[in-house]
């Protein structure tokens, strides 16, 4: 198993895969899992290597040797490994690329992405592998180097193919079962509805549950959603319900008052003080951000059904626009007028 892109996601999801490898719980090679990704990451897991936490899990580590640690996709000299591709999306094609030049032609990768076009863009920069969409249902924070906390309760979705079922075992016993569907993009937009907090939380400097409780933000968040379903309907596209809520009651329920939000989303509130957006870990540490990728697409799709998405072309703005100058920490009330203002 191959991770390109050893960020917050992929590190904790190969972290498992290699805990249930470690721990004799499917018969694979040792080390099982290969991790592709930043110096930083990669010399902080070679010398204390992976603890794994979760909100409703015990607690593992996985010893350095349990894993290859590289920086680039080496040649591949056996047979075709399955890679997962948790990069950032404006880094897809190039690392896309980067595969193409090592894997035989079919081998099989999982975009493990925000959005919904990284598998589209993986593709086209290698067509001679087999790209899958994919949708990580859970949030994954990196608290310390080395340590990595899943906040959040979720699955992991994937584009049905066969070619997926040597793979499953492994997956199901790392505690990672897949969900397959035959077509995966309503699902990508149901996922991709919910990450619209991801630049509202970024720019709030709180964590995840810390910035939901705030009315404030959640106004800002729900009016998001209300220009993304828009779009959608004019595009007719119906997204999955990834949530206990469906998706066109979300907006109304963000904006109810606190202490009636924090009753009426008891479940959606099931997330640990820990738990914060990738993109507001972006900004902390002056990376480029996702926000094209998932506001940027409803400003997109917007336009292509003659509509307009100014919040969201906002968000964009904000968060994108003065890169690498870091965007301004905004409360509740700051952002709020920024919206209502345009």
């Amino acid at each position: 198993m191959w991770v390109i892109g050893a960020g917050s996601i992929g590190c904790y999801v190969g972290g498992l895969l290699a805990a249930a490898a470690q721990g004799g719980k499917v018969a694979v090679g040792v080390p099982a899992v290969m991790l592709i990704g930043r110096p930083r990451v990669l010399q902080a897991v070679g010398e204390r290597g992976m603890a794994l936490t979760a909100v409703d899990a015990a607690p593992q580590q996985v010893p350095s040797g349990a894993l290859r640690l590289v920086a680039e996709p080496p040649a591949c000299d056996g047979p075709a490994p399955l890679v997962l591709l948790a990069v950032k999306s404006g880094a897809t094609a190039d690392a896309a690329g980067q595969l193409a030049r090592v894997l035989p032609a079919g081998s099989l990768v999982l975009s493990l992405q925000n959005g919904v076009r990284n598998a589209e863009v993986a593709q086209a920069a290698a067509p001679a592998l087999r790209v899958l969409p994919a949708m990580v249902g859970f949030n994954v924070a990196e608290l310390e180097p080395g340590h990595w906390h899943r906040g959040t309760q979720g699955a992991l979705a994937v584009q049905d193919d066969a070619r997926l079922a040597p793979w499953l075992p492994w997956f199901a016993a790392a505690g990672l079962p897949l969900e397959r569907h035959a077509d995966l993009r309503a699902v990508q937009w149901g996922k991709l509805l919910l990450n619209l907090n991801n630049p509202v939380n970024a720019l709030s400097g709180l964590p995840l549950r810390a910035e939901l409780m705030q009315r404030g933000y959640r106004r800002a968040f729900a009016a998001l959603i209300d220009e993304a379903l828009a779009a959608l309907q004019a595009a007719g596209i119906a997204p999955a319900r990834v949530t206990p809520l469906p998706p066109e009651r979300l907006p109304t329920v963000l904006r109810l008052p606190d202490w009636l939000f924090r009753i009426v989303a008891a479940r959606m509130l099931r997330i640990d003080a820990k738990a914060r957006s990738s993109m507001a870990d972006d900004v902390a540490a002056g990376r480029r951000t996702e926000v094209d990728a998932l506001s940027g697409e409803v400003v997109r799709l917007a336009q292509a059904h003659g509509l307009s998405a100014p919040l969201n072309a906002l968000m964009v703005e904000l968060l994108d626009g003065s890169w690498p100058t870091p965007p301004p920490r905004l409360t509740a009330a700051e952002l709020w007028a920024r919206l209502r203002s345009d």
